[in-house]
């Protein structure tokens, strides 16, 4: 997992970051929008709620070393589950490029949607920007064939099947 930061303010709490996790199995990337004040118990729930709600919990977890994810407090998470937390080492591809490739293409993505000013009001106002994209984003990317697998990542995880649109 790693952070897509300085991103234009979002529609709800101003978000400002995206949290990229990728499974390295399937590909499938989920994208959590945060706010650039959150404090690891913020992002700490934002992943339960987000991620391992739906998915369950990793054996373990690469991260880079950012203050959310070195605080004891995940280090006492991952304790509790049995799980490990390892960090990544700094401009080591191997260890964490999955993410860094999906990073790209989720800036790529954002940077054209803002810059062709797709954005609109909505009756109470609200300027609807890139966090309104995470969830189609997230969908094609699942229904995608990747190089490395052959298949889609939707066809890797058990017991999903996505309807064609």
């Amino acid at each position: 997992m790693d952070w897509v930061t300085a991103l234009p303010p979002g529609r709800y709490r101003s978000f400002k970051e995206c949290l990229v996790l990728v499974d390295r199995l399937s590909k499938t990337p989920i994208f959590l929008s945060f706010n650039k004040d959150d404090i690891a118990m913020d992002t700490a729930i934002i992943i339960w709620t987000g991620f391992i709600n739906h998915r369950g919990l990793l054996k373990n977890t690469i991260s880079d070393r950012d203050q959310k994810f070195t605080s004891s407090l995940w280090k006492n998470i991952h304790k509790c589950f049995a799980t490990k937390l390892l960090f990544s080492t700094t401009y080591h591809p191997q260890t964490y490029g999955l993410a860094e490739r999906m990073i790209q293409n989720l800036e790529d993505i954002i940077k054209r949607f803002c810059a062709y000013g797709l954005q609109f009001k909505d009756h109470d106002g609200f300027t609807y920007c890139w966090c309104t994209l995470i969830p189609g984003l997230e969908l094609e990317y699942k229904k995608s064939i990747k190089s490395s697998t052959g298949k889609a990542p939707e066809r890797l995880e058990p017991n999903i099947t996505l309807l064609k649109t």
